[in-house]
């Protein structure tokens, strides 16, 4: 229900915002000369920003399913397979959320995910390479990370903030395409017209794709900052000290991350510099041991002063 409510008010917050915008810009008198109703444009523009982050986020445990080809367990056919139940159960319900659906997929990286359109009718997924590669009590932390990921709502969280900047993205790209388009025409000859003009769908497409470029480095910012809380939750699920050790097993294999949009929910990621960086849907594997340290420090101090 929370989450639910969280969709309407932020929905309804963007609309607001967007309507003073367009009213102190001139915009409405500008798209009222086309044709256009800003009203009608805003409500389109969250229909479809809105709608196509919340159908991904409906489609994303069957998705994850399909193209990581998991193998959900519910009768566990051997010793490890009834170990990971165990401890993703022990989790779930030290956070209070029901029992997710557990699966393996077959790869040899080390690996895992979380996902789900809500809190108590998730997966969480490992790779047979993670399994095999770590030690039980760096797995259970791994799961930890996992589970708090899904206890704290991010999968809804991320598709929330991807709705709010494809409306944004939508809803800009088509005013301001509106306005260049209008510019343009009336550079050419001074009639007035109707309708869009022919450069408009063109400036409309460049616009979305830088326009775009921009709304993803917001969403990846907040997808950063979500893998330092859920690091912190694997922590306290099972211990700073295998958070941090199975984060320093990660770092040293560096293996190959999840494809497409299941990137953002794996465990793994964080390579790069640069400009990448701001793409990256993971802080590099070594600020995130160091922000455990330093929470350490940190509690420790806290306990010392008590």
């Amino acid at each position: 229900m929370k989450r639910i409510f969280l969709f309407l008010a932020t929905n309804l917050a963007v609309l607001v915002l967007l309507s003073i915008v367009v009213r102190v810009l001139g915009l409405d008198a500008l798209l009222a000369q086309q044709g256009i109703g800003a009203d009608s444009l805003l409500v389109l523009a969250a229909v479809i920003g809105f709608g196509g982050a919340l159908i991904s986020l409906a489609m994303s445990k069957w998705s994850a399913k399909m193209v990581m080809g998991v193998r959900t367990i519910e009768h566990p056919q051997a010793r490890d397979e009834a170990w990971l139940l165990a401890a993703v159960a022990s989790h779930a319900e030290r956070v209070g959320i029901r029992m997710p659906e557990v699966g393996i997929f077959d790869s040899p990286e080390m690996n895992a995910f979380a996902t789900g359109a809500r809190r108590n009718a998730s997966l969480v997924a490992v790779s047979r390479g993670l399994l095999d590669g770590m030690s039980r009590w760096e797995a259970e932390a791994v799961l930890g990370h996992e589970i708090t990921h899904v206890a704290n709502g991010d999968m809804v969280t991320l598709a929330l903030i991807q709705g709010v900047v494809n409306t944004f993205v939508i809803f800009l790209a088509r005013a301001i395409g509106t306005v260049l388009d209008s510019a343009l025409a009336g550079s050419r000859n001074h009639e007035r017209r109707t309708g869009p003009g022919p450069f408009y769908f063109v400036i409309v497409i460049v616009l979305q794709v830088v326009l775009g470029i921009f709304a993803s480095m917001i969403v990846m910012w907040f997808s950063r900052q979500r893998e330092f809380r859920a690091d912190a939750g694997g922590a306290r699920l099972a211990g700073t000290e295998s958070m941090i050790s199975a984060l320093e097993r990660l770092q040293a294999a560096q293996g190959a991350g999840l494809p497409g949009q299941l990137a953002a929910f794996g465990i793994a990621g964080g390579a790069g510099g640069g400009l990448q960086r701001l793409f990256m849907s993971h802080p590099p594997i070594a600020e995130r041991i160091a922000a455990l340290r330093a929470s350490d420090v940190l509690s420790a101090r806290g306990q010392a002063r008590r």
